[in-house]
């Protein structure tokens, strides 16, 4: 069997000001996001972990290093671990577009496709690069413990793929910073097993 940790980055200030920060965003981890990283390396220091994944974003590779020095690994880049691409979006307040970005993302008619972000990416896009680099990474280690450091939309595409949830449903789920959440894949299934787990946060919390 092998176990996939999948963390969402630690918080940033454009996280804390309700920015939109896509994948053309490389901002970086604010002090809380910083404590929030060693709070989830704690959290996965007895995890007898084979390899660590990144998003090229620094706000991945930042958590995952510091995930990484409590095993001696070196973080592996896999650019198709990026967050979404948002195009004209990118770093517009929440609050100036009046809604989540995810029901900007989910707004078609059930059955068509939906829809691409003026000068990004749909959700469906997002969903197939990263879904098929979790696969090939699974096959690539077999059994064994792998940690998948990335996004927002990243992760919750994986999830809806695990969970068969069709993609204009993923209003209804909710991914915090610096969570975690866990797959595994057998012979017989792959599993959602833990989802937005965020217990070793406590001391982070304002």
């Amino acid at each position: 069997m092998t176990k996939v940790i999948l963390v969402r980055h630690g918080e940033t200030e454009w996280n804390r000001l309700r920015r939109i920060q896509g994948g053309n965003s490389d901002t970086q981890l604010n002090q809380r996001g910083r404590q929030q990283a060693e709070s989830l390396a704690l959290r996965l220091k007895q995890e007898e972990i084979q390899a660590i994944y990144s998003s090229p974003l620094q706000r991945a590779r930042d958590t995952a290093r510091v995930i990484a020095g409590y095993h001696q690994l070196a973080v592996e880049v896999e650019p198709s671990l990026r967050e979404i691409e948002v195009g004209e979006l990118e770093g517009v307040s929440i609050a100036e577009v009046g809604k989540h970005l995810s029901q900007l993302l989910i707004r078609y008619s059930q059955g068509e496709e939906l829809p691409r972000i003026p000068g990004g990416e749909s959700l469906t896009e997002v969903q197939q690069r990263v879904w098929d680099t979790i696969q090939r990474l699974v096959g690539r280690h077999g059994d064994g413990v792998l940690v998948v450091v990335s996004h927002y939309f990243s992760i919750l595409t994986a999830v809806c793929s695990v969970l068969d949830l069709p993609l204009f449903q993923i209003d209804r789920l909710r991914l915090n910073s610096g969570s975690i959440s866990i797959l595994t894949f057998d012979e017989q299934a792959t599993r959602l097993i833990l989802f937005n787990d965020t217990c070793h946060l406590a001391s982070t919390e304002p």
